[in-house]
């Protein structure tokens, strides 16, 4: 029975669903309500095995991002194409999706404690901590975590390791392809930096047009290509390699502004 079975983490299956059932039941109207959500490319979803599925995606809030994920996914698991209408689908959501994250910020609050258990595989950053440049060994046991994790099913990681734009892609996240070999699909979003705030908790401005795009699975030489290679496929597979940069809107452009990011052309 569901109610006694834990999945790898020994989390208890039973109370991770009603966490899912219950988050999406509260942050629904987020992504269509309050704003609107614009997904193309779901229909990758349904093709996907089980496990051994990593999806890579650039950032802009801590926790909105990878809800808005949760929704989708779970919608197009049960037969909607590029929309998330009518919540029904959030009744038997897939548990085995989890999503990397560090580990000081699942420990800042009662909250991101909870989000912890829905699905979190917590890693400590070896680049940065309490807001402060770090340079320090990777931990083998998050390894392990993640390998644990795509064995059970999917991983969503943003592998640039912050919400601030065409930051460099993390090589760690390289390695764990060329370690685990999973199928590797890319997703774009934007539009969730002006519609909530960083944390991506409060809702920060209404009427905003969020989007994601789910693209079809990378093509990659598990054994042949680099880590170099690979951290370059991904920034363009994420548009967010600097050659980006030159097809953006006004408005993209002056988000950057904000957030101290200066064009490199």
């Amino acid at each position: 029975m569901l109610i006694f079975r834990k999945n790898t983490f020994g989390h208890n299956l039973y109370i991770k669903k009603w966490l899912i059932r219950l988050f999406g039941l509260f942050t629904h109207r987020r992504y269509r309500g309050f704003n609107q959500l614009k997904i193309e490319g779901s229909h990758h979803i349904k093709d996907l095995p089980k496990n051994n599925v990593l999806f890579v995606s650039n950032h802009q809030t801590y926790f909105a991002d990878v809800v808005a994920m949760f929704h989708v996914f779970n919608a197009s698991l049960s037969g909607r194409v590029d929309s998330i209408k009518n919540l029904g689908y959030i009744w038997h959501p897939k548990l085995e999706i989890y999503f990397i994250a560090a580990k000081e910020t699942m420990k800042s609050g009662l909250l991101p404690r909870i989000m912890a258990y829905a699905g979190a595989v917590s890693i400590e950053r070896t680049w940065r901590k309490k807001g402060q440049d770090v340079n320090r060994k990777v931990n083998l046991s998050d390894i392990s975590n993640i390998g644990k994790a795509l064995n059970d099913g999917w991983v969503i990681t943003f592998p640039q390791g912050t919400t601030t734009p065409f930051k460099p892609i993390r090589k760690g996240t390289a390695h764990i392809i060329k370690t685990f070999k999973p199928i590797v699909v890319p997703i774009v979003i934007d539009g969730f930096r002006r519609s909530f705030d960083k944390k991506g908790l409060r809702v920060k401005k209404k009427d905003i047009l969020q989007s994601m795009e789910i693209k079809k699975p990378m093509d990659i030489d598990y054994d042949k290509e680099t880590v170099d290679g690979i951290v370059e496929k991904i920034e363009y597979a994420i548009e967010q390699h600097e050659s980006f940069l030159k097809v953006m809107s006004l408005d993209q452009l002056q988000e950057l502004e904000k957030n101290n990011i200066k064009r490199r052309f």
